[in-house]
Parts: structure tokens; C-alpha cells; sequence
């Protein structure tokens, strides 16, 4: 049974920096694309970074140079390292894995940018 299991939330300043992670069990995430996606209040799920298999990752326009994605294989866990946050950049985050039986998400972490 995959399982994924997000924590690091919390509220900040803005300029602030926060660093989410993201425990998987049941798979193996390096075998497959990791991602992070955030959902604002009104909006629509979008996503934020992946990191491939092979460690590429890839980031949205509005939070490259702020934002790095990364995994430990040996703990399982896949990190985003938030930098310089904004208040735009509230809302719950999501981990998920894209795999052959299927695409798995978490229950999200809130975090808000404000002062």
C-alpha cells in the first residue's frame, strides 16, 4: 500500500523560509517522478517541482530560484526546500508519485505567508 505523508507546514513571514518533506512507504521513490503541487483557496491544484527518477527536477516559472526539490533514497523522502517565501505562495502543498499502477497523492501540508 503506497503511502505518502507530507509535514513542514506552518505559518511564515514573508521572505521567510520553510522546508516540506514528504515520507513515502510502499514504493521506492527513486524509481519514480516525485512532485509537489499547492492548492490556494479558489484555485486549482497546480504544480510546483518534480524530480524525476534519474534526479532531474523541474520547477514552475513562479518559484524557480526560490524553490528546490531533492530526495534522501536512504529515508525515502522527498523534500522542497522553500526560499524567500510570498503570501502568494499560501496554500496546502501536496506530495505525489507517479507510478506504473498509478498516480498517489497525500493529504497535503497548509502553509501561509504572512505578517
Amino acid at each position: 500500500q503506497v503511502q505518502l505523508v507530507e509535514s513542514g507546514g506552518g505559518l511564515v513571514q514573508p521572505g521567510g523560509s520553510l522546508r516540506l518533506s514528504c515520507a513515502a512507504s510502499g514504493i521506492t521513490l527513486s524509481t519514480y517522478t516525485m512532485g509537489w503541487h499547492r492548492q490556494a483557496p479558489g484555485k486549482q491544484r497546480e504544480l510546483v517541482a518534480r524530480i524525476k527518477s534519474g534526479g532531474s527536477g523541474n520547477y514552475a516559472d513562479s518559484v524557480k530560484g526560490r524553490f528546490t526539490i531533492s530526495r534522501d533514497i536512504v529515508k525515502n523522502t522527498v523534500y522542497l526546500q522553500m526560499n524567500n517565501l510570498k503570501p502568494e505562495d499560501t496554500a496546502v502543498y501536496y506530495c505525489n508519485a507517479e507510478t506504473i499502477t498509478g498516480v498517489y497523492w497525500g493529504k497535503g501540508t497548509l502553509v501561509t505567508v504572512s505578517s
